[in-house]
């Protein structure tokens, strides 16, 4: 048995598997997600245990449109989250609400009756209560708290009404398929402490710690720390948004059974630096920008900043010659330099911003070559392109094969 599970928070991220890397063109008759695949549909061996949903991407908030069309929602629920992500049933799937979509506002936008309506017709294993981030946290060792006065008062208004409304969830999930998960928030260790305290005079067995993503790594073990010791031996945490991969057996001393997050494909592709990772190493990749889709080459020529003509000569170059230099018929000096002057016109101050060092160094040690998984096996130097989805969100994917295979390695360290 797993000790510690990866779930995958879904934003709607697939891949064209006829994808055209020559010609760059996607199939005529592709009918988007129904013949895209998912990164558990990529790989020999999973990358991830399960999948985490959110209401607010699926259904969309308060005028705002989710990630699902139309269509793709009532197919979502009309199918249930197994059959519409074409998932294994040996996968686990989390319900949460999206309170990161609604943090801003006074109270959540839902009732509590709505998110767990939204849990039992999406057909997840697990459903997260519906909760209000509090974003406030210090030490409770400082000197001199500067959580006080109205700062100290929301932070107290947002923790009660979270357990208000766990309460609420667990009595209405009784009558429901899935298992319920409360969530602890609070601004100190101490104030989780509370919340996990009262989470389990409640009944919750498992509950997420939430509102942890600007959390330095230390300010987490400082609250688990602290959480240790009002838990109760059964109880499991899962953390929420979390990525810390070399601190997974650590966490794990302390009742944390699982967490997710979409820093590693995320990184892949927004990263301006270290967006392909292996195991030991994170490499640069390769920015090839499109000139008729790049915002920022649109600009630029819309503007007469760039000459059109001259953008378009320089794009076809670089895309020729590192496609060469992976066939060996291309010398690396030749492509960085026509990468480097392709920097020219795109990147402000590029003489003292170059990522040539860097591009060096991947060009050079060529890590696509060697890598294992699926993605760098088929498609080889075109992973470590930074040049639309199509590559980008692959390359995440390669992350997130290596961040998993990470996670199974930190788990082989927790004595059974």
């Amino acid at each position: 048995m797993k000790k510690v599970k990866f779930y995958f928070p879904d934003s709607h991220d697939f891949v064209d598997p006829s994808f055209d890397f020559e010609k760059e063109t996607n199939n005529e008759h592709r009918v988007i997600q129904r013949d895209d695949k998912y990164a558990h549909e990529i790989f020999s061996s999973p990358v991830y245990d399960g999948i985490l949903v959110s209401k607010a991407i699926v259904e969309g908030l308060s005028g705002v449109k989710g990630r699902y069309s139309v269509a793709q929602r009532q197919r979502f629920f009309r199918e249930g989250i197994y059959r519409f992500f074409r998932l294994p049933r040996s996968y686990e799937t989390i319900g949460d609400c999206g309170a990161f979509s609604y943090v801003k506002e006074e109270e959540p936008p839902y009732k509590v009756e709505d998110v767990a309506e939204f849990y039992t017709n999406s057909g997840v294993t697990y459903g997260i209560a519906m909760d209000h981030i509090i974003f406030d946290y210090e030490s409770d060792n400082v000197k001199a708290p500067k959580i006080v006065g109205e700062r100290l008062e929301e932070c107290l208004r947002r923790a009660e009404l979270n357990l208000e409304n766990a309460s609420k969830f667990l009595h209405v999930s009784k009558s429901e398929p899935f298992t319920p998960y409360g969530v602890a928030h609070g601004w100190s260790p101490s104030s989780f402490a509370d919340s996990v305290y009262n989470l389990q005079a409640m009944g919750y067995t498992r509950i997420a710690l939430g509102g942890m993503i600007p959390l330095k790594t230390k300010d987490i073990l400082e609250i688990l720390e602290c959480v240790k010791d009002v838990r109760n031996t059964k109880t499991q945490f899962h953390l929420l948004g979390v990525n810390r991969l070399e601190y997974i057996a650590e966490f794990h001393k302390y009742g944390v059974t699982s967490f997710d997050s979409t820093s590693p494909l995320m990184q892949g592709l927004k990263d301006d630096k270290f967006n392909y990772h292996l195991p030991n190493h994170k490499y640069t990749s390769i920015a090839i920008p499109q000139v008729d889709a790049n915002n920022t080459m649109r600009k630029l020529v819309a503007s007469g900043t760039v000459n059109q003509d001259d953008a378009l000569k320089l794009e076809k170059l670089c895309l020729d010659l590192v496609i060469k230099y992976d066939k060996g018929l291309a010398s690396k000096e030749s492509v960085l330099h026509s990468l480097c002057e392709y920097e020219k016109l795109y990147l402000k101050d590029a003489h003292l911003k170059s990522r040539r060092e860097l591009m060096d160094k991947v060009l050079t040690d060529k890590p696509w070559k060697n890598c294992p998984c699926e993605i760098c096996q088929e498609i080889g130097i075109h992973v470590i392109l930074k040049r639309a989805a199509a590559r980008n969100r692959r390359r995440g994917f390669h992350n997130l094969f290596n961040a998993y295979n990470t996670i199974r390695k930190e788990l082989e360290k927790i004595p059974d």
